[in-house]
């Protein structure tokens, strides 16, 4: 599953806004991530951003999951912000809402870690790249909270749309996110273009029941994005209540938080005063004057450069067939989804 979501993070990162060519060194390998500050164009060093986010309330890094130099920056912001602040709270797209007491427990030390793996259907790169935040939370006693909608609920609302979500018993709506769902016209279509090849995937004209129908599928593969999107922000919303004071790390996948959409503007929709920074990674391919193709200082405030990882697919149709078997799933039932 964390190879599909990997793919629905990268395929749609380019813009045309370029950092100036002397503003930062290329990374010399996958572990490493020069920082940019988008705002001023110029770079930064990991203890120049620890104080510039002293007091921010959340801070979102987003990540090509599996990468190493996303989840090396991710445990080395998470121990520097301590330091400074350690009231922290780690919240987490890699567990759903219905992993919190397998989590809890294992914090508590009532189980191990392949118990934990187990039970909370950690991700298959949990052990590389998730481990050493989760044990950094539980050597200082700090909560890890679980953020994302379970996989059953989002693979069946992307099958029927929000009429399954309204048909959930109340508590476990409650347990999930406020209604209405946020989103914006350019979220969705960037999420469009991801998943569905083009802008003009959902617009078909000839108005045939294939292209309705197909059309219908694309809407309700968005509505189950903005399920997971709603879900995180409502519960870091929740771990700020919680706990008062606290600076919230998130992490999650930088297509729920680039350019201040997904997660980012629900969470905004909630608490428009919070003070948010948003972290974002750019894949570093190079021209000849050096500069990179693909950054841009509205994809997030603070821009890490990174090395492309091997390149998942080269036949683009069997990469957008993996990318919707995420949201739909032919065999599930969608008849009961326990949380």
């Amino acid at each position: 599953m964390t190879r599909l979501i990997l793919t629905l993070t990268i395929a749609l990162s380019g813009c045309s806004l370029k950092p100036t060519p002397s503003a930062i060194t290329p990374p010399s390998s996958l572990y490493d991530s020069p920082l940019l500050d988008a705002s001023s164009q110029q770079p930064l060093t990991q203890a120049q951003l620890v104080e510039q986010l002293a007091d921010d309330d959340v801070v979102i890094i987003g990540e090509y999951h599996g990468h190493q130099a996303a989840h090396l920056l991710q445990a080395r912001l998470q121990q520097a912000l301590y330091q400074q602040r350690p009231n922290q709270v780690l919240t987490m797209e890699q567990f759903t809402v219905a992993d919190q007491a397998a989590l809890d427990r294992y914090l508590q030390d009532a189980i191990g870690e392949t118990e934990l793996i187990e039970d909370a259907n950690a991700w298959a790169n949990y052990r590389a790249s998730y481990r050493p935040l989760v044990e950094f939370a539980k050597q200082h006693q700090r909560p890890v909270i679980a953020t994302n909608a379970p996989q059953p609920i989002v693979r069946c609302l992307a099958r029927h749309g929000l009429a399954y979500l309204a048909g959930l018993p109340e508590a476990q709506r409650e347990r999930l996110t406020v209604l209405p769902l946020v989103g914006s016209e350019a979220y969705r279509q960037r999420f469009i273009e991801a998943i569905g090849g083009s802008h003009g995937d959902d617009n078909h004209q000839a108005g045939n029941r294939q292209d309705a129908y197909h059309a219908a599928r694309l809407q309700n593969s968005y509505t189950a994005q903005l399920l997971r999107d709603n879900t995180m922000a409502t519960q870091i919303a929740k771990a700020l209540d919680r706990h008062p004071g606290a600076q919230v790390l998130h992490l999650t996948g930088a297509f729920h938080s680039d350019y201040h959409q997904g997660t980012v503007a629900a969470l905004r929709a909630l608490h428009p005063e919070l003070a948010i920074t948003v972290i974002s990674p750019v894949f570093w391919p190079v021209e000849d004057d050096q500069r990179p193709v693909r950054a841009s200082p509205a994809q997030g405030d603070i821009l890490y450069f990174i090395l492309p990882l091997p390149k998942e697919y080269r036949d683009p149709e069997r990469q957008r067939q993996a990318l919707r078997q995420q949201f739909d799933h032919p065999t599930a039932t969608c008849d009961t989804a326990a949380l």
